[in-house]
């Protein structure tokens, strides 16, 4: 029996080693067949019976059956299961017990069973739930798909669904952190200067409750600006290795979710201890920065202090006040310095302007909800002066604390944006020769040259160009090391300005103290902290879009069933369709094929290039403008289908 076992085998080892074979990644589609993609861009056809073995998003070998000019794969062998850790509903039926993921492409009903610390009784039909796929058809002695339910998420009908699957999806914490009430100041052998008597305000939106920056601004006699940066001190507080710095550096950052934060420090010490309350004696980090008439930066000085909000100001109403708008008016003394901030603010962007880089101003949306999570408006909130008032005043803040670390420290955590990784410069290269616009590679690696670029291309006020041109480039990361900040066009750049939320923000303030007291500094941070931070930063990104796109299938639902149009940008292509953002309040829908022509062969798409035909004449392109009409609201999805509307 073993030797015909073993002959089997070898039989089998034979067939395979002649029989065609590709490697890819599993797509499904909703009609119950797929395709197998390569990493070479081939697709090939996976017919239904097949698809049975596999999940979406699965890597696996096949064979390649050819029939005359068709072909398909069978696959065979599980290279990398597309499907571990996932979000299901449950789905109970006559006694049976099965999930369903919740994932656009995977419709599976998949067997399943409960841990055994969990209540069975507990979890009903819909309920949504944590679960692992722990058996694989394609897996040795696995006859079939089987998951373990590992956690329950929130009840079918819990009005907190949006918010409590969106941080399981993303395994970021539910609650904030419970680190008991006693927290005393610590004595860390600093002298803080009394700034009490100084008129700092702070400049927040009206329901901020953890602030964490105020300013003192002073003009001088010759021109230009003493700038006073006092930002909150929870190391004042919270000593390295104590149980509350340990569960920060786990999460990273505070959550910020329309309707909710889930805070990085406990609520004691993010809202209460170190938030800078207006009338609130509060142990603070500062730094006096010089700023010359021209927006360019001079002399500065951290040190530790102790001062006390006397304004407690909204954005709003600064700038309303400021362009002459409103009935508010802010007392004498914070008036003065709001003007003064103000000129330093366009003096600042004008210097940046020229020798630096300014980011275009997008607005915010804002989501209005009840006390039950549903949504009553969305509104928008532009970058209006009081805006980059602050903006720019953390920016050379920062700007100042990058010198700082780098010349005394030699590290910290720095925020690091190479515009082109080098292994995506040449093909940016290649893509602006095609466009007449011709670089040497150095332009596109080196900070001083990338910066004539980029306003070069700025000048072009070309919506394509820059879509394209950002597949190429490269995201901001956490790095131990001084780097050069492209985006920013600054030599380097660390934040200390938000301790509360960030914990690398915290790791500077402790090396900032360690300069003021003459100590040497410890050892740097480790590549595991940097691209932690690196990925909880993605993670709790990907979290606030998959809540606002929850709530903005629901709060649009009427509109979609009304068909009600809308004005939107062409934000995305791919071969299926075009992705648009709707310019009234941030919402993305897809608009496909099919809704851009009847006749599906009429419409041709050029993904690499972003643009679209339409019976052979050139109709979409990234960055266009266009009026769209939604038509479809997918909860299950969470996503929003529109149509051209003109």
């Amino acid at each position: 029996m073993l030797q015909n076992n073993a002959l089997l085998a070898q039989l089998k080892q034979q067939i395979r080693s002649t029989t065609p074979r590709v490697e890819g990644v599993i797509k499904a589609t909703e009609k119950g067949f797929g395709f197998l993609e390569t990493d070479e861009g081939d697709s090939y056809f996976v017919p239904p019976p097949a698809m049975k073995q596999v999940l979406h998003g699965d890597r696996v070998a096949a064979v390649l059956h050819e029939e005359g000019e068709k072909k398909s794969v069978e696959p065979d062998t599980l290279i990398e299961q597309g499907l571990e850790r996932f979000i299901a509903r449950v789905q109970k039926r006559e006694g049976r017990l099965a999930v369903v993921p919740d994932h656009p492409s995977i419709k599976n009903v998949l067997k399943a069973r409960i841990k055994r610390s969990l209540d069975e009784s507990t979890i009903g039909d819909a309920d949504w739930v944590v679960a692992r796929l722990v058996r694989h058809p394609l897996k040795a002695d696995d006859r079939g798909f089987f998951t373990q339910i590992d956690e329950l998420v929130a009840k079918a009908d819990d009005p907190a669904v949006p918010w409590r699957v969106t941080l399981a999806r993303h395994a970021l914490e539910q609650e904030c952190p419970d680190a008991g009430d006693d927290w005393p100041l610590r004595d860390e052998g600093l002298e803080r200067v009394d700034l009490t008597a100084e008129p700092f305000f702070t400049i927040d939106s009206e329901k901020t409750r953890d602030m964490d920056d105020a300013l003192r601004i002073v003009p001088r006699a010759t021109g230009g600006w003493d700038l006073s940066v006092a930002i909150a001190d929870p190391t004042a507080y919270v000593e390295e290795g104590h149980a509350a710095d340990l569960e920060a550096r786990t999460r990273a950052f505070t959550v910020y979710l329309p309707g909710q934060n889930v805070t990085m420090l406990p609520e004691q010490l993010a809202d209460d201890l170190c938030s800078l309350w207006e009338g609130k004696e509060r142990p603070v980090l500062a730094c006096t920065l010089t700023v010359n008439a021209d927006g360019s930066l001079g002399d500065y000085r951290f040190f530790a202090a102790t001062a006390m909000s006397h304004a407690r100001l909204a954005y709003d109403r600064v700038s309303d006040w400021l362009e002459g708008q409103g009935d508010w008016a802010p007392e004498a003394a914070i008036g003065e310095q709001l003007q003064a901030l103000r000129d330093l603010t366009e003096a600042r962007a004008t210097w940046r302007a020229k020798h630096a880089l300014v980011f275009k101003d997008r607005p915010d949306f804002v989501f209005d909800l009840d006390a039950a999570g549903n949504v009553l408006n969305i509104r928008t909130e532009e970058r209006r002066i009081a805006n980059r008032m602050i903006e720019e005043s953390m920016i050379a803040a920062n700007a100042c604390c990058a010198d700082l670390l780098a010349q005394h420290v030699g590290h910290g955590i720095f925020n690091v944006h190479r515009a082109f990784e080098d292994d995506k410069a040449e093909a940016a290269q290649e893509f602006l020769a095609s466009q007449a616009i011709a670089v040497e590679r150095e332009a596109l690696t080196e900070l001083s040259r990338y910066k004539e670029l980029k306003r070069e291309l700025e000048g072009r006020d070309d919506a394509w160009l820059d879509a394209r041109l950002r597949r190429f480039q490269g995201f901001t990361s956490m790095s131990a090391k001084p780097g050069p900040h492209f985006g920013l066009g600054l030599p380097a750049y660390a934040t200390w300005t938000s301790p509360i939320r960030k914990y690398g923000d915290m790791v500077n303030h402790r090396l900032i103290k360690r300069v003021l007291k003459g100590e040497q500094a410890p050892a740097e941070a480790s590549l595991e902290l940097t691209e932690q931070l690196t990925e909880r930063r993605r993670l709790n990104r990907m979290a606030e879009r998959d809540v606002k796109d929850w709530l903005y299938v629901r709060y649009l639902s009427p509109a979609a069933e009304a068909q009600e149009t809308f004005d939107a940008e062409v934000i995305q292509i791919n071969r299926g369709g075009m992705r648009v953002r709707l310019t009234a309040n941030g919402a993305t829908a897809f608009v496909p094929a099919p809704m851009m022509h009847s006749e599906r062969n009429k419409v041709a798409i050029d993904d690499k290039e972003g643009r679209i035909q339409v019976e052979s004449e050139e109709r979409y392109k990234l960055g266009d403008h266009l009026r769209v009409a939604l038509v479809e609201a997918r909860e299950e999805t969470r996503s929003l289908v529109a149509r051209p509307a003109d």
